[in-house]
């Protein structure tokens, strides 16, 4: 067990140094780049997917790194103490397009789809929050219609990570009444089907080289073996696909609290003011203390999420835990570091500048802090 535990550390920390020397060659020079002009480095993500990083978790027959949860969290932390946005545009290809047909997709599926994107050939989307109904996805609007063997498919979908440049979509509809149950079902729509295109790009605060745009749906016309699984399935696969999307969320909540308390630690060391350097002010030094302790139960957390998700176990209260606690951590954490940096911490001379445009994000997608305060409250409670 010792000698199993060891040879786990040992994978972790290779994972760590492969992932933060690619991503100091290959991001970091660009960071700002990429943020001011909103540019979505699609050629990045072909070369993370050489590295095994756009399927961590799909197995390896299917073209995957076929590793576990934990590996894919500390990938992704590396990749967000560089950029966010290259964190997150990882963390939403692995977890919600591609883990959705590797969990719920039939042999053919996975056969036809995870190979492209776990190579990173193709880049994922995933569909679900819509205009009008963000947390109420009973109520959605996007509408899948049966006409023999195809679905004729009517809506739009926003806040949709890769909405533009996505190969592939995998959209959650609905096929029954709103607000009853089991009225949602998914499909995989490829880019170029008539009728499917993207709308809107946003224009964001932060995680600007992560693209978000609008999906729409103008009679699209989708035959029946791009349904996954069964009809009216579709809101519980969102809820399972969610609850390792939050994992994610969480770790790259992490990615960032990181990034911004090692350059606060940097600068406190370099910083000199009343001949020393500001670390040695108490002010300072207790907020250090502070950020250097939450962030360590952050990813206690998250890597305890990870590991029960590794396990089979029942996760849904452990990553809504670890995504509602890391996601405001490295809020106040980046918020700190401003703080420590003083006026240079509001100029984009400096990085933690973006770590705090950034990290807001963390507290709203795939769950807003709210969202995840119910979901535990309804699990203690054994509210369902």
């Amino acid at each position: 067990m010792v000698a199993e535990i060891s040879t786990k550390n040992e994978l972790l920390q290779e994972i760590a140094k492969s992932v933060r020397d690619f991503a100091n060659l290959h991001i970091r020079p660009n960071v700002m780049e990429w943020d001011e002009s909103q540019t979505f480095p699609v050629e990045i993500f072909r070369k993370l997917g050489e590295l095994g990083l756009m399927g961590v978790l799909v197995p390896e027959q299917y073209g995957g790194a076929g590793l576990g949860y934990k590996e894919y969290v500390t990938a992704i932390v590396e990749l967000s103490k560089v950029d966010p946005s290259i964190g997150l545009s990882m963390a939403a290809h692995n977890s919600l397009c591609t883990n959705h047909i590797l969990m719920f997709g039939n042999e053919e599926q996975k056969a036809k789809y995870l190979p492209k994107l776990a190579t990173g050939e193709w880049i994922g989307a995933w569909g679900l929050t819509e205009p009008n109904t963000g947390s109420d996805a009973s109520n959605m609007r996007t509408t899948a219609v049966q006409d023999g063997d195809y679905y004729i498919i009517n809506g739009a979908k926003n806040f949709i990570t890769h909405g533009k440049t996505g190969n592939v979509a995998v959209v959650v509809t609905r096929t029954g009444e709103p607000r009853t149950s089991k009225n949602s079902t998914a499909f995989i729509i490829e880019r170029g089907t008539p009728g499917f295109y993207a709308g809107k790009k946003e224009n964001k605060l932060g995680m600007r080289a992560s693209e978000t745009a609008e999906l729409v749906f103008d009679n699209v016309r989708v035959h029946k073996s791009q349904m996954l699984g069964n009809i009216g399935e579709g809101f519980h696969q969102a809820m399972k696909i969610l609850d390792g999307g939050r994992i994610s969320i969480a770790a790259l909540s992490l990615g960032i609290a990181m990034g911004a308390y090692e350059a606060a630690v940097q600068y406190a060391k370099e910083r000199q003011q009343f001949g020393q350097p500001i670390g040695k002010f108490q002010a300072i030094a207790f907020k250090l203390a502070e950020m250097a302790t939450e962030i360590e139960a952050a990813k206690l957390l998250t890597y305890q999420a990870a590991q029960l998700k590794d396990e089979g176990l029942p996760v849904t209260q452990a990553a809504a835990m670890a995504k509602y606690y890391a996601s405001e951590t490295c809020v106040k954490v980046s918020n700190e570091a401003v703080q420590i940096f003083g006026g240079y911490g509001y100029t984009k001379d400096f990085p933690v500048e973006k770590f705090y445009r950034d990290s807001k994000l963390c507290t709203i997608g795939e769950g807003t802090t709210e969202i995840q305060k119910l979901v535990i409250s309804r699990n203690i409670l054994e509210l369902k």
